[in-house]
């Protein structure tokens, strides 16, 4: 089942083929930016200037200088965590906010030209409610990605605009990449850069265009007058507010600092939290690794946290805040969890972070790696990193990955039916096993094509599947999917959204019969939960036991790595 290489001749042509299409859509994009006119001649030149590496790095410092002061000092900074996103995609949907005891809601927001602020000691429900437009209006977008994960959106983007394309990552529901939405804003912009890219490079690109007829608004009562304006602010004098997505009480999350309900790209709002970095924390730490592990495993979470916080702030510039609540970023639910024993860790390791060469490192971690970790690329496209490498995930290397390459299927098998002697062995989710019909695995397999747009969502039955490729690692990279309409590769980490059996990429697969003659299904078996890359939540308890310190632990997962106080000097 593996697709024949291309030879070296066709591999130069198809090169030269690809470079002289995006010649051909810089040359028609700027002549026709010319003929409109001086505003999108300039929108391309800085398009060509804006997203060097130069300038991307200092995009980032200007951005923590602008949000932590002129002194970089991280012990002021505030972050703007969208706690709920995409508000009023449900027709439904409602939000009450609430002050402690004894404390009262400030709203501030815009009446006409007029600022007004209305105070109150009850709690307030946001409700949305659809407007009906006097006259239809068309959104519409070209989106030029759809993917999984932001690292790969990231990639993407980043390929974009290497070619002299504004780009923006978006996530509507999964990641994409859009062309930027304030540069190509008239539909001939927009059409003609498709046109463009289609002819000349064959991309699956395509344009979202959604008719709207009427749209959601947020609406409240305050003493028995209702409100509804686009932007509002909620503080309180405490700086204490719940925030509850259900009827009952018990769901409500405490959330320091303030909020703000705003517009984003999607035609919904988000309900963003503006808090302190280490008051952050306190509602991330709890609910990534849990209050009962040990002390040093806590440290090395806490100084983890800080560190992917202070390097992510970019992810959501589309939506005007910067990490979301969920694990597309770190978990984050307020102060409900916040427990005297993590608050310790956290304070115990204020303004701490781990670089490398001086830069904040990737700080990705996952729960369980499956006994060993994952290099970057093995998960997603993209540069390695040199400290996120394969690392036998044990306190005692008695497994050799040099020599015992688990790339090779023989050795990977016989990896993954080792049970005991990981860090993680007397974890649920070290080893797995899952048996999936062939009806589940398809239905899975067809939606997740239909996201991705791709032509091959069309068939109707699968015929075979098998892995093809393997990282040093052991994850999947490429793992084959024939049909009746066609052959074709999911790679990396696709495969665990295309599949809701694998919890990773560290899985092999075997056909099941069950006494029939044809084909009813598959078995997964594999180990580890998440990406597996970097530090593993449960390998790092494992290592807290034995007596391992929180900088021993976090140079065993990031190898060649430092941990530093954060400052101005260091580098994002």
């Amino acid at each position: 089942m593996r697709q024949k290489n291309r030879t070296k001749k066709q591999s130069e042509n198809q090169l030269q083929h690809r470079i002289k299409g995006q010649k051909t859509i810089n040359n028609s994009l700027s002549q026709l930016l010319e003929t409109l006119g001086d505003r999108y001649q300039i929108a391309m030149k800085l398009s060509l200037w804006r997203f060097s590496h130069t300038v991307l790095t200092t995009f980032c410092l200007l951005g923590l200088t602008a949000a932590s002061g002129p002194e970089s000092n991280i012990q002021g900074m505030e972050l703007k965590i969208g706690i709920v996103q995409r508000f009023g995609s449900q027709p439904t949907a409602k939000l009450q906010l609430e002050p402690t005891k004894g404390d009262r809601l400030k709203l501030k927001f815009l009446a006409g030209n007029k600022q007004q602020t209305l105070i109150t000691k009850n709690p307030v429900k946001l409700e949305t409610v659809m407007q009906a437009l006097p006259q239809s209006a068309v959104e519409e977008v070209v989106v030029l990605g759809t993917y999984r994960t932001f690292e790969t959106a990231e990639d993407s983007a980043n390929k974009w605009r290497s070619q002299g394309m504004e780009v923006e990552i978006a996530q509507p529901e999964r990641w994409q990449v859009w062309a930027k939405r304030d540069v190509y804003s008239t539909p001939l912009l927009r059409r003609l850069l498709l046109q463009n890219i289609q002819a000349s490079i064959k991309e699956k690109v395509y344009l979202d265009t959604r008719v709207l007829k009427q749209v959601p608004r947020v609406s409240w009562v305050v003493d028995g007058k209702r409100y509804s304006p686009n932007v509002l602010e909620i503080s309180t004098d405490k700086n204490l507010i719940r925030v509850n997505k259900s009827e009952k009480q018990e769901f409500a999350r405490l959330y320091a600092g303030r909020l703000n309900l705003q517009p984003n790209a999607y035609g919904t709002y988000t309900l963003v939290n503006q808090v302190p970095l280490e008051t952050y924390l306190r509602g991330v730490v709890p609910y990534e690794i849990g209050t009962d592990a040990p002390t040093a495993a806590l440290e090395a979470q806490a100084i983890l946290a800080r560190t992917y916080a202070l390097r992510n702030l970019r992810r959501f510039a589309a939506d005007n805040y910067q990490l979301c609540a969920d694990t597309h970023c770190q978990v984050y639910y307020g102060l409900n969890g916040a427990a005297a024993k993590t608050d310790r860790a956290i304070a115990s390791t204020r303004g701490k972070v781990v670089t490398y060469k001086n830069e904040l490192v990737d700080a990705l971690y996952s729960s369980t790696t499956g006994g060993v970790t994952a290099s970057f690329s093995d998960v997603w496209n993209g540069d390695d990193r040199p400290y996120l490498r394969p690392v036998l995930d044990a306190a005692t290397n008695f497994w050799n990955l040099s020599k015992q390459n688990l790339a090779d299927e023989k050795n990977f098998q016989k990896f993954i039916n080792i049970q005991e002697g990981f860090n993680e062995s007397k974890w649920d989710m070290f080893r797995w096993h899952k048996e999936t019909s062939l009806e589940d695995i398809t239905k899975d397999l067809q939606k997740f094509l239909q996201v991705k747009n791709s032509p091959h969502a069309k068939f109707k039955t699968i015929q075979a599947m098998a892995v093809v490729k393997r990282s040093q690692s052991g994850r999947i990279l490429e793992l084959a999917v024939k049909t009746d309409n066609s052959t074709f590769l999911l790679h990396k980490d696709e495969v665990r959204s295309a599949f809701a059996a694998p919890r990773s990429t560290l899985f092999y697969i075997e056909p099941l019969n069950k006494g029939k003659p044809e084909l009813w299904g598959y078995a997964f078996i594999g180990g580890g939960l998440g990406h597996g890359v970097g530090l593993s939540q449960t390998g790092a308890q494992n290592l807290a036991n034995l007596g391992w310190s929180s900088p021993k632990i976090l140079q065993f997962y990031y190898p060649g790595t430092q941990i530093q106080v954060f400052s101005k000097e260091t580098k994002l």
